[in-house]
């Protein structure tokens, strides 16, 4: 696990540049530096050592060193490729997996992408036809950026790596702030930086002549689904499939530990990481001290059960808190999912135990594990027996009346699934951003921003369409960039064994019937983990992240701190301050949703650290600075 940064040369820019972008992300790699540079391309590498500890220096070359590589991830198929390389008559230096990729392409290009199994971004830079190759895993578990204003590019495992290069001009993407609000994410190729764009999942990219090319070689779809799966089947291919991923991606030269909380998820990952190593394996917990929140009873129970070890992790309010403007700083963008801190402060007690750590993230997206889901046949049948234009006659009908039981379900019933699914407006909607927004013309459709993602799958079911849309968006977006970034900001590898190729193969075969049946979501994966957990482990119900944020938001040392973020000139240059504090109030008393809060009160925090020089109010002081410049290397 690892991080790089890279730029194609300039006149006007110093040697000692791509040393200081290198340095801007060395949490990912405190291990080892190096560097390459030639008349047309600069590139760095921060190393955190995994496999081979004593080689796999990068940047790496191919045998006649023509091309060089710089790689962040692990390919868990490499021992494969490797062998197939041989045959071919390639020979290894090393036994890390990036000797496989800088081979790999030399021998078969961009086709080499069709045999990998991993977590990876890497950039391979060819001198003999002075191009950069880019590319990016399936599904987004490793992040890969460039910068590409016509005049510079540049390439960074976080956009924080560009910040030290001369010409990169930082400015904020102001029209997506409505997106933003929207999703608490950017569900697109853009970013909140101008002219910064993400490599999305299962693409590659091609940068030569000045010119950028991006190719898609992977894209998860539902055209294999085999309606005579049956729940006992599917059950069964799933405890087959999921205890070779966790073994697979077990492979490494340090310990690895594992995540647990009290879900099936986590659960079934960590029991079985336990049958593999046949030995003790750690797991980690995060909690509260107030039990009502805290998963770490429970996770500590079923470790024992197991004969494995639990190490809680137990953080508090001021530390909810105190943290916040570091991990701003650490996600690049603003993020509001109230889970991030949960997951930093993990990472850290985590890191102190162990180098690499497995987690369950993904199993609700491709299994079905979302209460959403199960709203999807119910409003199927409405649309089905009911005609659309009294369906819209009682959706205006109710619009304005006062709340009460099905309200939602009229109202929603009139609309497609591309405009009613809620992450369409997870946070804001359109008449709640028009309220905020100070300038009004940047309010959108964020339902015509999304609408093509659906429109890729509709010819499916809408439960289908639901899921198609969350793992195109949240689980990159959000679930996954969350998970790399709070691990990486500790130099911890996070690795997803329910996130993966041959997981995600069988699991877009699986009919509605397996993945959901009347009010239980994941129902072939829960019947799976039936076989190897206790039933109630196995039949819990989801809880997310638990977490007492929205009552610490009414303590009054939190509360002035919102307050005084929500009146600040930042919040003056983007919002109505008394909208904003108007909803504040609503949330103290009940009425609002704690997200709609955090939402800008963390993009406030974002702002501020990233533009303070457009801050009267500049809070970089507030960045546990000193924890920030060791890693940074400062």
């Amino acid at each position: 696990m690892c991080g790089f940064v890279g730029y194609v040369n300039q006149t006007d820019v110093q040697d000692d540049v791509i040393v200081n972008m290198a340095n801007r992300i060395r949490h990912r790699g405190p291990d080892d530096e190096a560097f390459f540079r030639d008349e047309n391309v600069s590139m760095g590498f921060r190393r955190l050592s995994i496999i081979d500890l004593a080689h796999g220096r990068q940047p790496m070359y191919n045998q006649d060193q023509t091309k060089v590589l710089t790689f962040n991830g692990e390919i868990y198929n490499y021992q494969e490729i490797r062998k197939e390389l041989q045959d071919l008559g390639y020979e290894f230096k090393t036994d890390v997996d990036s000797e496989v990729l800088i081979h790999g392409y030399d021998a078969w290009g961009p086709e080499l992408l069709q045999k990998t199994r991993g977590m990876y971004a890497f950039a391979i830079y060819d001198k003999a036809t002075n191009e950069v190759f880019m590319a990016r895993d399936h599904f987004g578990i490793k992040p890969l950026y460039y910068y590409d204003d016509g005049k510079t590019f540049l390439w960074a495992s976080e956009i924080k790596g560009f910040l030290d290069h001369p010409n990169f001009v930082k400015e904020f993407n102001e029209e997506l702030l409505p997106i933003h609000l929207s999703f608490e994410f950017i569900p697109s190729k853009e970013t909140m930086f101008k002219n910064v764009y993400k490599v999305m999942p299962g693409q590659y990219l091609i940068h030569k002549n000045g010119k950028t090319e991006v190719h898609q070689y992977y894209k998860f779809n539902y055209d294999e689904i085999d309606n005579s799966q049956t729940v006992e089947e599917d059950a069964q291919k799933i405890r087959e499939i999921v205890r070779e991923s966790v073994g697979s991606h077990m492979v490494a030269d340090v310990e690895v530990g594992s995540f647990l909380s009290s879900g099936v998820d986590s659960s079934y990952v960590f029991n079985e990481a336990s049958k593999i190593k046949q030995d003790d394996i750690q797991s980690f917990t995060l909690g509260y001290d107030r039990s009502k929140y805290s998963e770490i009873d429970w996770a500590h129970d079923f470790a024992e059960g197991i004969g494995q070890k639990n190490t809680p992790i137990k953080i508090d309010a001021d530390d909810y808190f105190g943290i916040l403007p570091t991990i701003m700083y650490y996600m690049d963008e603003p993020m509001s999912n109230p889970s991030a801190m949960q997951l930093y402060f993990l990472s850290k007690g985590t890191r102190e135990h162990v180098k690499v750590a497995l987690s369950g993230e993904g199993a609700d997206e491709f299994f079905g594990g979302y209460n959403t889901y199960l709203e999807a046949g119910p409003f199927e049948r409405y649309q089905k027996f009911v005609p659309g234009f009294i369906r819209k006659g009682l959706a205006g009908a109710v619009k304005n009346m006062p709340r009460f039981h099905g309200k939602r379900f009229l109202t929603r019933g009139a609309q497609p699934l591309s405009e009613r699914y809620y992450r369409v407006n997870y946070v804001y909607d359109y008449n709640e951003r028009e309220k905020i927004l100070k300038n009004k013309s940047l309010n959108v459709d964020t339902g015509a921003y999304t609408k093509h993602i659906f429109d890729e799958v509709k010819d499916k079911d809408e439960m289908t369409q639901m899921q198609y849309f969350d793992i195109n968006t949240w689980l990159p977006f959000d679930i996954l960039q969350k998970a790399d970034r709070m691990s990486m900001a500790n130099s911890l590898e996070v690795r997803t064994p329910l996130v993966d190729r041959e997981v995600a193969k069988f699991a877009a075969t699986m009919p509605i019937k397996t993945r959901i049946q009347g009010t239980t979501t994941k129902v072939s994966l829960r019947k799976a983990a039936q076989a190897e957990l206790p039933e109630k482990v196995a039949q819990k119900e989801k809880l997310g992240f638990p977490s007492p944020v929205a009552q610490w938001m009414k303590e009054p040392k939190f509360k002035k701190m919102i307050e005084d973020a929500f009146t600040s000139d930042v919040a003056k240059k983007f919002f109505d301050t008394d909208a904003l504090l108007e909803i504040f109030q609503e949330h103290l008393n009940g009425k609002s949703s704690m997200q709609k809060i955090f939402t800008i009160y963390t993009f406030i925090l974002w702002y501020q650290i990233y533009f303070p020089e457009d801050c009267e109010n500049d809070i970089r002081d507030q960045i546990q600075y000193n924890e920030v410049k060791a890693h940074q290397g400062e």
